[in-house]
Order: C-alpha cells, then structure tokens, then sequence
C-alpha cells in the first residue's frame, strides 16, 4: 500500500527551515508563527516516523535522513512555485491548447489566425501537431481532425465542403506538362496519403476512369507532405478545395482536369462531449465555425479555381 503523501503545508515548512535551519526565519518568510513552524515540522517528522532535525541550542542541523530528503522537496517546491506563476502567476493568462491538423494549419487556419488575435488579444492559444500522437499523451482543449464527423464521446463542428480533384505542378520535374487527361494518369507518379479514406482509387472510381492503376506511386503520412512534393513536379497529388486555393492562386499548383467530386469527409473542430468548455474556449470555438461559414459562402460566389 503506497504511504500517503504528507500535507503541502508541512512540506513547505520542512523546505524552509532546512534553507535557513532556523523556525524563526522559516516562520517570517512563510507568513507564520514560529511555534506553527515547529508544529507543522513536528507532524511530518511524525507521518515520516523519522526525525528531520537536531534542536540544537543555537539553531537547527538535519539528519542524515533530512539531508537525503531536503533537495527532494526543495526541487518539488520550487518546480510547483514556477509552474504556478506560469500558468496563474499575475499578468499571465491561460492558454488554449488547439491540437491541429497539420496541412490544415498550414493551409487554412494560419492564413486567418491575425483576424482573431486581432479580435481576442486576451487569448492565448497554444497549437500542437497531431502527428503519431497518442490521444492520451496530450491534453487538448479541442482537436481539429479530419473524417466523416462522427467519433464515439466527441462532439463536432464541420468547418471544410470540398471538392477532390488532382493538382500539380505546372511544370512537372521532368520538364513535360501535366497530363491532359486523367487517363494519362498510369503514366504518372501518383502521390497517396495515408489514412485518407477518399484517395486516387475513389477518385478514379467516382470519375470513371477505371483502367488506371490506383495502386502505384509514393505514399506519405501527411497531406502537406504530399502537396509539397506536387508542388516541386514530383507527381500528381489529390487536392481539397479549401486546402489548395492558396497554392493554387500562386501558381504553385494547377488543376489540369475538370472532373471533380464532392468529399464526403471534411476537416471538424471536435472536442469531449461532456467536457468543460472556458470562456477562452467557447470564443476560439465560435470564431472558428464563423470563419468556416464565411469561407463556404465566399466559395459558392467564386468560380471554381
């Protein structure tokens, strides 16, 4: 049976009469009585069944059992002292954990980000990838993930309606022009991304292009990865509306086919169903959806790119 931890309160005590091995200075910078000092020194000796001091007439002297245990409590204390300031110190604000898909930040969401630190300076936001990490190593406040929306505990708001449709370089690394129809594709690198449901064997299928071989080409775990690569002449990657524009209006990107299909998957601003939500939160959270809504309305008025 583990052996309980004794109060902070002793601890604190302990920590500060071992740095001045005196109950009188402990007791000024702790804000007590001398004899609440001694007291408090007295019950942790006690829970510990160890003494900690030698009562000296002049003074105090650890142990050998309070040496080995001073430098313990003294990082512990120090540790939860600094931590403390930082996260609730004076002048600091908590900040909002946003654990983000990776080409949808990069993309989508960091293009926008000015307009709600504009909005909401008092917000701090703190952003993490989402990359080979375990949901339960890493605290989020909420996650933008990407799938059909629907995940068991969660609740969710659709922030991406795309079209899928191949992008890539307008010149591609050998020096010859795209393809001029997808049923050149065999001939081609196709990039795939792991884990994406809707990839070239769905597209080729939903177009109708069905003698092309969706199987070869190179694979990567990220989209942004596979974006880069097009973007460079190395292939032909499946492009998301709302994910390509950017590198689309740059001319990073093309778009040389006309068949495109509407995605049934979509990025989502998720988060526990029952899990608190601070004002901080709510705001991030509001902010986001609107921006998703005013993105969508924007698209519908434009031709497509």
């Amino acid at each position: 049976m583990k052996k309980r931890l004794p109060p902070l309160n002793w601890l604190r005590s302990f920590e500060a009469s071992a740095r001045h091995l005196n109950f009188t200075q402990a007791a000024t910078e702790l804000n007590l009585t001398q004899a609440a000092i001694s007291q408090q020194v007295k019950g942790l000796e006690s829970q510990l069944g160890v003494s900690l001091f030698k009562r000296l007439p002049r003074g105090l002297e650890l142990t050998e059992a309070g040496q080995a245990y001073m430098p313990v409590v003294h990082e512990a204390v120090e540790r939860l002292a600094a931590a403390t300031d930082e996260l609730f110190g004076q002048g600091r604000k908590r900040l909002l954990t946003v654990r983000a898909n990776l080409v949808f930040f990069t993309t989508w969401l960091a293009p926008r980000l000015e307009r709600f630190r504009a909005r909401h300076p008092e917000v701090g936001l703190r952003f993490t990838s989402n990359i080979w990490l375990d949901e339960r190593e890493k605290e989020a406040d909420m996650e933008i993930r990407y799938g059909q929306g629907v995940w068991p505990g969660y609740k969710s708001s659709r922030l991406t309606w795309d079209d899928l449709f191949p992008v890539c370089a307008p010149l591609l690394n050998t020096g010859e022009p795209p393809p001029a129809s997808p049923d050149a594709l065999g001939g081609h690198t196709l990039l795939h991304v792991i884990g994406y449901e809707e990839g070239w064997g769905h597209w080729l299928n939903q177009t109708g292009f069905h003698k092309v071989d969706p199987s070869q080409g190179l694979q990567f775990d990220t989209l942004i990865t596979a974006l880069e690569m097009a973007a460079l002449g190395h292939g032909l990657a499946l492009g998301r509306t709302s994910l390509v524009a950017g590198m689309i209006a740059s001319g990073r990107l093309v778009a040389p086919f006309e068949q495109r299909i509407a995605t049934n998957e979509a990025f989502y601003l998720a988060c526990p169903a029952h899990q608190y939500m601070s004002p901080q939160a709510e705001v991030f959270w509001s902010w986001l959806v609107e921006e998703a809504e005013l993105a969508r309305d924007e698209a519908q008025l434009q031709p497509e790119i």
